[in-house]
C-alpha cells in the first residue's frame, strides 16, 4: 500500500510505538486518527503533523472504537489502514498474577484490538483494500519468567491476528502483526503490575520506537504476514 494520501488509525498514539508510528506516516504522506485516551497528548501531536486529527478513546469501550472510525470517514471518506498498538504490560510472576489484572489486560491487549478490526472492516471491505497492523511482544516468541500474564494476552492477539489475516484476505485486507522485544519508550514505567525486568550489563540494547514504526510501516507498505524484531541471540531474526 502506498501511504501517500492513506488515511490512518494509530491507537495508543500519545505516546511510544504509536506516536512515532503515527509521526513516520505522516512524514509518508498519511493523514492520521490518533487515538488514545490522553487527549492533551494526541492533539498536541496532531498539531504537528501535516493532516492529523485526535480522537480521545478508550479502546476497552467499544462505542468509543466506533465513533474513531465515525469521525475518520466524517472527516476523510474512508479508512485505509489500522495500527493495533494501544496496550499494556504485567510483570509479575505468575504464582503472583492478581486475576483482576490478568482481565484487564486481555481486555486491553487481546479483546480491544478485536473490536479494533470488526470497527473498520465493513469500510475496508466496501473499498476492496485494507491493512491492519497488530502490535504484539516478542515475548511471545520465547518462555520469559515474569512475562507469562502478559505474554499470554498477546499470544491470543497472535492468533486472532493469524485468521483474521486468512478470513479477510479475499476482501484485499491485509492483516500483519508485528512483535517488538525491549523498545525505550514508558511502557514498563506504566505496567498494569509489577516493576518490569532490571536491565543487566551486556543484555539486549533497547529498540528504538522509531525503529519499530519503521518496521510497522513497511508492513502496510508490503502486507507481509509479520515482523519479528526479537534479537538474534533470543532466538528471534532481529540484527538491528
Amino acid at each position: 500500500m502506498d501511504l501517500n494520501n492513506a488515511v490512518m488509525i494509530v491507537t495508543g498514539a500519545s505516546s511510544g510505538i504509536g506516536a512515532s508510528t503515527a509521526r513516520a506516516a505522516a512524514e509518508a504522506g498519511a493523514r492520521l486518527v490518533l487515538a488514545a485516551r490522553r487527549h492533551e497528548r494526541i492533539s498536541e501531536l496532531a498539531e504537528q503533523l501535516a493532516d492529523a486529527i485526535a480522537v480521545r478513546c478508550d479502546v476497552t469501550e467499544p462505542a468509543q472504537v466506533r465513533n474513531v472510525v465515525d469521525v475518520a470517514l466524517e472527516r476523510y471518506g474512508r479508512v485505509d489502514v489500522l495500527i493495533n498498538n494501544a496496550g499494556q504490560g504485567l510483570h509479575e510472576p505468575l504464582e503472583d498474577v492478581d486475576p483482576e489484572d490478568f482481565r484487564a489486560i486481555l481486555e486491553l491487549n487481546t479483546v480491544a484490538p478485536l473490536v479494533a478490526m470488526q470497527a473498520v472492516l465493513p469500510t475496508m471491505r466496501a473499498q476492496g483494500a485494507g491493512s491492519i497492523v497488530n502490535v504484539s511482544s516478542g515475548t511471545t516468541l520465547r518462555p520469559f519468567p515474569g512475562t507469562g500474564a502478559y505474554a499470554a494476552s498477546k499470544a491470543a492477539l497472535n492468533m486472532l491476528s493469524a485468521i483474521a489475516r486468512a478470513e479477510f484476505a479475499d476482501s484485499g485486507i491485509a492483516v500483519s502483526t508485528v512483535y517488538p522485544f525491549i523498545t525505550a519508550t514508558e511502557f514498563h514505567q506504566v505496567l498494569r503490575a509489577g516493576s518490569g525486568p532490571a536491565r543487566r550489563e551486556g543484555g539486549p540494547q533497547a529498540q528504538t520506537p522509531e525503529e519499530v514504526a519503521a518496521v510497522i510501516l513497511d508492513l502496510v507498505r508490503s502486507g507481509a504476514e509479520r515482523a519479528d524484531l526479537l534479537p538474534t541471540r533470543f532466538g528471534g531474526s532481529y540484527t538491528g
